[in-house]
């Protein structure tokens, strides 16, 4: 199943610096800057020591690549991205973000965890959370970081702007899949056999009653079903026997697999492949990497200042970030193309014509590149004066600056 690549093996997109503050990995970021078209981004969160690293791999087709932890403690530090071509998609670029185990004792610091949860629901479209036994109560109160997301995460800029919440959340929020692994029960409510979409909704049923307890147990419950509108539960047998499985699992060839596990593992990598939508924020519009990279820059910028990450604000400041780039490549366009098509002297008309021409492929270059300025309050900006003196010394410049 591969998927090829734009990158021959992960990066770190988030880590912390000598302070402990998360920051955004440079060359990460210069990678997404590279990618032009629309973004598919799964992120996987989970446990530490659950085996999350390798379902990435597989979805990038690969073997090996993500480090897959063969100790007691997280192997993965921050989150980790891999950037392949979309196999079923063409013209989109699926990026895999795989995070830092949760829950790991050693770190210290649960607010780093939260945070680390936050950055991989803000900045995907698909969620993958893994697990590992059964869906019961106690999984369910480990996934408490889907409480804290309220606290955490702002959907609209003022307080005081406020309609139904989980109504705001649930049209940001990604799609969310529940990988448990390790599953040894049969798929069965009495005598009828289920599947595991519907051992998932039964698991999120909540409980009659308002005393604390009821509310303890039906809180996990209520934000899984109220924040997140498309929900998908897969579960995998172990990956082979005890005996004859050895510590590193992408060691393991697919004829030492279990063949259910194999199977399970290709039905979730069909579903990410055909059901995973392209990133969108507020108002739907669709990103391309160079966006998912400056959305990840505001949103760690925020954490770093000790600033709740807002969406609405996420746009705003991603429309400037886009948009001042957009002017500057569209007037580099219309500085180069005046260049080589303007040979003075020549006469006004003709200046115009070109000068009418490579403003309209100019507004085209920024078009293809801006994001939500719907009042063109940028793109006049472009707009360089017809007048015939304006235009001489408009070219005149381009070859000044040719020279320099």
């Amino acid at each position: 199943m591969a998927c090829g690549g734009l990158m021959a093996a992960p990066v770190c997109l988030i880590e912390n610096d000598d302070n402990g503050k998360l920051r955004l990995r440079k060359e990460a970021k210069d990678i997404l800057d590279g990618i032009n078209e629309p973004v598919v981004v799964v992120s996987v969160v989970g446990l530490y020591r659950t085996g999350k690293s390798y379902l990435m791999n597989r979805l990038a087709g690969q073997q090996s690549g993500f480090a897959l932890g063969s100790t007691i403690e997280s192997k993965t530090k921050g989150i980790w991205m891999w950037c392949v071509t979309h196999p079923y998609k063409e013209g989109h670029t699926l990026v895999l973000l795989d995070t830092e185990g949760l829950g790991d004792v050693k770190k210290g610091d649960e607010k780093h965890d939260t945070w680390i949860f936050c950055l991989s629901v803000l900045l995907s479209s698909t969620l993958v959370y893994n697990s590992l036994g059964v869906i019961d109560n106690t999984a369910l109160e480990k996934l408490h970081y889907i409480t804290e997301l309220t606290e955490n995460i702002r959907v609209k800029a003022e307080v005081g702007q406020h309609e139904e919440e989980s109504a705001d959340f649930m049209r940001v929020f990604p799609s969310f899949v529940w990988a448990v692994r390790d599953f040894t029960l049969e798929l069965k409510m009495g005598n009828k056999q289920i599947t595991s979409d519907e051992y998932l909704e039964s698991a999120l049923t909540l409980k009659s009653g308002s005393s604390p307890q009821t509310e303890q147990y039906n809180l996990p419950r209520r934000c899984l079903r109220h924040f997140f509108a498309v929900r998908k539960c897969f579960v995998f047998p172990r990956p082979a026997s005890s005996t004859t499985c050895p510590k590193r699992m992408e060691e393991l060839t697919e004829k030492e697999l279990d063949s259910e596990f194999l199977e399970q593992a290709n039905t979730f990598c069909h579903y990410i492949f055909d059901s995973a939508d392209p990133k969108t924020v507020t108002g739907g519009r669709t990103i391309t990497g160079t966006a998912l990279g400056n959305l990840a820059e505001v949103y760690v910028e925020a954490i770093r200042s000790g600033k709740v990450p807002c969406l609405e604000n996420a746009v705003v400041s991603l429309a400037k970030i886009q948009n001042v780039r957009a002017v500057e490549q569209a007037l580099q366009f219309y500085m180069t193309e005046m260049l080589s098509m303007a040979q003075l002297p020549m006469r006004p008309e003709e200046l115009s014509d070109i000068h009418t021409v490579t403003e309209k492929k100019a507004i085209d270059v920024f078009i293809i590149m801006s994001f939500n300025d719907n009042d063109q309050i940028y793109q006049q900006e472009l707009m360089v004066p017809a007048d015939t003196n304006k235009l001489k010394l408009t070219v005149h410049l381009c070859k000044c600056r040719a020279q320099i």
